[in-house]
């Protein structure tokens, strides 16, 4: 039996993020597609890079979208700030997409799955919306599956004003599994019903319930307790919560996912944990991927050499399923397995060096957040305000006020909410608290962080709800800790604040002034 781990080859694919990856239905392609506007396509069986796709959109995801056995290859990406899904001959041999798919959804898409049992792909959007379609024909939804999406559970999510960061399937088919933003929670939806079987609150105010009534797995100390949950806030971030997933084992009844206490591997039949991987460990697991290992025996086995105590027979029928993962902010990944004998001391294969190329990544990052802009001033009516921006932690919502800022969008728009003793509210030209939208075309997800609103003079995004950020921003003049999780912070205001309180003591009827203060332009450097 083949022990230990090998390897083979390293590719350094892109340079800076990657935005996603997909194996295709057979295990012989794999695909990434990256922050530099590429696509790299793979072949698993030869570990060579088979072609590269430039396109002229930044991609949200990839996803093969061919059964097994089908004679071209079918590979699905999205774009981040577009609904349109560009379908592509996985081959590489065409850089022009076969189709281009508008209809499907109304938002960006962040998540797809290929089905390979029901020739179906599974795909939502920021917006919530869960859409099935076959990648072919009419690219409508297979024959077969429930008549209504009325009749469906797949508007839970825009029923919490949440959207899945990914879909899974189980090895039948039959079941897919989710797991969504901000919601926290994990959901089991059967697939020809898309009716809801399982679900599983992972929320910070559950955990924080549990941890303080006992009742969770593990009693964890306060100390401990609050460093995990401010880890487990950092996940909301948008870099890092695409990077979450659940997993099925092959039998289909059990999922795993990571959690503030561990992996979790529950019995979705008992509905039950029945184990907790690397609850010891320092790291909080993200992306899961199971190997249950595969017995070596070829041809038949006779009665006697099953009776017989041959140890290489033996060994060839041994499984060794292996359980990977990766940690928030690390860069290694893990491995569990079934040896009860590996010290903690030795365990570590390998302590990693700073390489090159992660260098120039971090250095062309950061040179995109200097074009972004990292400060700003406000020019108004009663002064100048001069606003730090926070591109590294909240990049969305900085190159949303930015871009409109250089653009004009907000050049004599008025502070149509004015609170005393609370804040000054701006960035929209309808002047009522209603207007407004996003660089992108309507909303925009939160990015929460481990800034707090733990100060005056804190810069953040107005907002309807979770992940309906537009144009409209905000000024706080005093602690507001009730806003940490709610708001995106993405700058302070660090000079001109008594122009902040110029603004925040005029006269106002039902918090609108009386007399219109006007930003009349801002200038970004």
């Amino acid at each position: 039996m083949a022990v230990s781990v090998e390897f083979v080859k390293e590719f350094r694919a892109h340079l800076g993020e990657i935005k996603s990856v997909n194996a295709s239905a057979d295990g012989r392609s794999f695909a990434t597609a990256g922050a530099d506007k590429t696509v790299k396509i793979f072949d698993v069986v030869t570990f060579d890079l088979l072609s590269v796709l430039n396109l002229d959109f930044v991609p949200g995801c990839v996803c093969w979208v061919h059964p097994r056995g089908a004679s071209l290859p079918l590979l699905a990406v999205s774009g981040e700030s577009a609904n349109d899904i560009h379908i592509f001959d996985g081959r590489g041999e065409n850089p022009t997409p076969l189709h281009i798919l508008s209809s499907i959804h109304r938002a960006p898409v962040v998540a797809m799955a290929f089905n390979n049992t029901y020739n179906c792909v599974v795909s939502a959007d920021n917006k919530g919306m869960v859409e099935y379609w076959r990648p072919e024909g009419t690219f409508e939804k297979p024959d077969g599956l429930f008549d209504l999406k009325s009749s469906t559970d797949l508007f839970a999510f825009r029923k919490a004003k949440s959207s899945p960061v990914s879909i899974t399937f189980s090895a039948s088919g039959h079941q897919f599994a989710t797991f969504s933003f901000p919601d926290r929670q994990v959901r089991i939806f059967d697939f020809p019903t898309g009716k809801l079987y399982r679900s599983y609150d992972e929320s910070l105010t559950t955990l924080t319930e549990m941890q303080q009534a006992g009742t969770a797995l593990q009693k964890l100390e306060e100390v401990e307790f609050g460093r995990r949950m401010a880890v487990e806030r950092d996940l909301q971030n948008p870099v890092v919560a695409p990077k979450i997933n659940v997993i099925f084992d092959e039998s289909g009844h059990f999922v795993m996912y990571g959690s503030i206490l561990g992996i979790k591997c529950i019995n979705t039949f008992t509905n039950r944990v029945v184990k907790v991987f690397g609850k010891d460990e320092p790291f909080r697991a993200l992306n899961l991927a199971i190997y249950q290992g595969q017995p070596q025996k070829k041809g038949v086995v006779t009665v006697s050499m099953a009776a017989s105590a041959n140890p290489l027979l033996q060994e060839a029928e041994e499984r060794d399923p292996i359980l990977a993962c990766t940690g928030f902010a690390k860069v290694r990944f893990y491995l569990f397995t079934n040896e009860i004998e590996i010290s903690k001391s030795t365990r570590d294969i390998q302590n990693e060096k700073p390489r090159h190329d992660r260098d120039a990544a971090q250095a062309a990052a950061a040179e995109k957040q200097a074009e972004m802009g990292t400060s700003a001033i406000l020019h108004t009516t009663m002064g100048d305000i001069h606003l730090r921006l926070f591109p590294s932690v909240a990049p969305k919502a900085v190159e949303n006020f930015v871009t409109h800022a250089r653009n004009g969008y907000y050049n004599n728009t008025i502070f149509h909410r004015v609170i005393r003793k609370f804040m000054i509210q701006g960035g929209d030209p309808l002047g009522d608290g209603t207007g407004g939208e996003s660089i992108w075309g309507g909303e925009f997800e939160d990015e929460f962080s481990s800034l707090k609103h733990d100060k005056p003079y804190t810069l953040s995004m107005a907002n309807a709800g979770p992940n309906t950020n537009g144009s409209q921003f905000f000024i706080t003049t005093e602690k507001t800790p009730w806003l940490d999780g709610h708001h995106t912070i993405f700058g302070r205001a660090v000079k001109g604040l008594d122009v902040v309180h110029r603004i925040e003591n005029v006269k106002t009827h039902k918090e609108k002034p009386e007399v219109d203060v006007k930003i009349v332009s801002i200038s970004v450097s």
